[in-house]
């Protein structure tokens, strides 16, 4: 009968090991040592797909330079080969959050290479003199260049897919633009009335400023094109033969489709984490501007007999234990409390960033959970606004109307033909005797009707085109 365990050693000592596992004693090791968040890295696919590319094109290498066996590098290829596909995924369970700088996830993916390479051999899970994950698997390789690569590969994959929801979440509020273009409404500023607009102009402005930080992420995602392959421990590239930097980028480039570069100073890439904290200050942007969209969802939406009651949000659940029939705007409230999580993880990255010392940044592991942490949710969150959401909003069209003709607002509309003190007065008094704009400004002979009802057209209003002395 085939042994339910087999016996690994490091040099702390052995430990037995499932057969079922294809992982070995130092991730064991850090499964012990490590129970922080519960959440394994393997629920990160990008990176365990980026782990197995960066392990593949280091084999490629090593191979064309001949420091590794053709036979054991085409079954570590194989190997990485099967994870890029998929497969064997569960067998990353590390905490995403770890001591060690990324070395419980370099050995893990080291371990699970080498124990299936094995196989592909033809031999036992743990007979590493066939394959061994450290001198052959992370031949030319330390965790200190290998892991930060595969984590700059799969962040490159993950704000791809942020920017494809963020496209997402723009077309929802643009068609609202062209739906809306036609229903007059009143601007406010400070939360005052203001001047008067179209509800199409403000949810165009929404797209075109989502717009803007799709250009933001796509210039910060240039950022971790620079990989640091073949630094090895602390970029002078000890242990790694000569032309292999350049042999194992140029594998990466072709493997992943994605055009890394060789950072100018290895030294210098190894211990630098300036493009995290770029990245994470663009997602904070982010989530500052599309938080305020969702606060204004919720006041537009407010009501519905006592607030704004611009909008209709879609109603999506009863909104009370207590209250029969109330509804309230869930989705910009889930997606407001995920942008304050996002705020929070800005810190977090700058403060790990700040912490290296010397050659190596150990809290690489924590900026790489905040950062895939935040894009996940926001790629969440805008998918459910959309479609949850922003899709199915209506317009009170006559309501928005009538509070814009019942505004002390419309008197700026009149500013430029009955001059500024004249409209200061006529405002004043409508404000203090509760009449209209329009019939105090009848009444005081200061406009003619056919002028003042083309002023206060609605066409005139929403894309104003008078000018002094009442020319159009």
């Amino acid at each position: 009968m085939a042994t339910a365990h087999r016996t690994e050693h490091d040099f702390l000592g052995e430990r037995e090991i499932s057969n079922d596992c294809y992982y070995g004693v130092q991730t064991l090791r850090a499964l012990e040592n490590f129970p922080i968040t519960g959440i394994p890295i393997s629920s990160v696919p990008e990176l365990i797909w980026s782990l197995a590319q960066v392990k593949k094109a280091a084999a490629l290498a090593n191979m064309e330079l001949g420091v590794l066996p053709n036979g054991i590098a085409a079954a570590i290829v194989a190997a990485c080969d099967e994870i890029i596909a998929g497969k064997l995924h569960d067998q990353f369970p590390v905490d995403v959050i770890q001591g060690g700088a990324g070395t419980s996830t370099n050995m893990n993916a080291n371990e699970v290479i080498a124990n299936r390479a094995i196989e592909i051999l033809g031999h036992k899970k743990g007979e590493y003199k066939y394959c061994h994950p450290n001198n052959h698997v992370n031949c030319s390789q330390s965790t200190n260049d290998a892991y930060p690569s595969a984590f700059r590969i799969a962040l490159h994959q993950k704000l791809s897919c942020l920017i494809s929801c963020m496209q997402y979440l723009q077309k929802s509020f643009a068609a609202k633009g062209t739906e809306f273009s036609d229903v007059l409404k009143m601007g406010r500023t400070q939360l005052q009335d203001a001047v008067p607009m179209s509800l199409g102009q403000e949810f165009s402005a929404y797209a075109t400023t989502i717009g803007e930080d799709i250009e933001r992420v796509r210039e910060a995602q240039k950022l971790v094109l620079e990989i640091n392959m073949g630094a090895t421990a602390i970029g002078t590239g000890i242990n790694s033969p000569p032309e292999y930097t350049r042999i194992v980028t140029e594998h990466l480039r072709t493997l992943t489709g994605i055009p890394v570069v060789t950072s100018a100073n290895l030294i210098e890439a190894t211990w630098d984490t300036g493009a995290y904290v770029q990245i994470s200050a663009v997602l904070k942007r982010v989530a500052v501007k599309i938080c305020k969209i969702c606060n204004d969802l919720r006041l537009l939406s407010s009501g519905p007999r006592c607030g704004l009651n611009e909008i209709n949000l879609p109603p999506l659940q009863p909104g009370s234990s207590i209250m029969p029939g109330k509804v309230n705007p869930v989705m910009p409230e889930v997606v407001n409390q995920i942008t304050y999580a996002v705020i929070g993880a800005d810190l977090t990255v700058t403060l790990a960033a700040e912490n290296g010392q010397l050659e190596l940044n150990v809290m690489e592991p924590v900026i790489g959970y905040s950062l895939f942490n935040s894009v996940s949710m926001l790629c969440n969150g805008f998918h459910v606004l959309a479609d949850k959401c922003i899709d199915g909003i209506t317009a009170n069209k006559e309501h928005c109307r009538a509070m814009v003709l019942n505004s002390i607002g419309i008197v700026t509309a009149l500013n430029p033909i009955i001059g500024y003190e004249n409209s200061a007065a006529v405002a004043r008094e409508a404000l203090a005797s509760g009449r209209s704009v329009y019939d105090l400004v009848l009444e005081k002979k200061l406009m003619d009707k056919a002028l003042l009802d083309e002023v206060l057209s609605t066409e005139n209003l929403m894309h104003p085109r008078f000018i002094a002395g009442g020319k159009a």
